[in-house]
């Protein structure tokens, strides 16, 4: 049997060369334990990193582990990209990800329903980073697209479920809130 130490380093190791998040069941089957015993694991790893407050640190989403910075050096870590850039994401698009977010699965047209714009170049950028995908389509005339969020948006956000987004009630407006808007 191979001893702990030993299996915190090949997890290590599992997770740096993948770089994607890695599912459990993967994880287990390459080491050849339970699932539990991998679990416990790496819920020790994160404790350790967290403590040693490492560079990096494992990311849980779901029932999957991945290997990240940590937020608090990107600024350190920027200056290895100054040359690239990375545009963040446009209003549109976050109001857009909100929506499906909130409301997966949808359709685009729920969408810009709710929106009451076309939506279009948003959804496709959402595509693009791989922040929602097509869950498939309705049983309906014309068969519209539905979509819905991705592991990636889990990962993009710091989720580790869809259940850590805040209550849509956290958001609501009263109606003196609109008029004041308004004015």
């Amino acid at each position: 049997m191979v001893e702990e130490r030993e299996i915190k380093s090949i997890i290590e190791a599992l997770l740096f060369i993948w770089g994607d998040p890695l599912c459990l069941k993967d994880i287990s089957g390459i080491l050849e334990i339970k699932e539990k015993r991998a679990k416990e694991i790496l819920d020790n790893m994160i404790d350790e990193f967290n403590f040693d407050r490492r560079g990096l640190r494992i990311v849980r989403v779901e029932d999957s582990y991945q290997l990240c910075t940590r937020p608090e050096h990107h600024q350190w870590i920027s200056k290895l990209s100054q040359g690239k850039t990375t545009k963040s994401l446009s209003t549109a698009a976050l109001e857009t990800l909100s929506i499906i977010a909130y409301g997966q699965p949808i359709t685009k047209n729920e969408i810009e329903t709710i929106r009451g714009v076309r939506c279009d170049k948003a959804v496709e950028t959402l595509l693009g980073r791989k922040l929602i995908e097509e869950k498939g389509r309705l049983e309906r005339t014309g068969r519209p697209i539905i979509y819905g969020t991705t592991m990636e948006f889990l990962r993009y956000f710091g989720l580790q479920s869809l259940d850590e987004l805040p209550p849509l009630k956290d958001f609501e407006i009263e109606a003196h809130e609109t008029q004041d808007l308004e004015e």
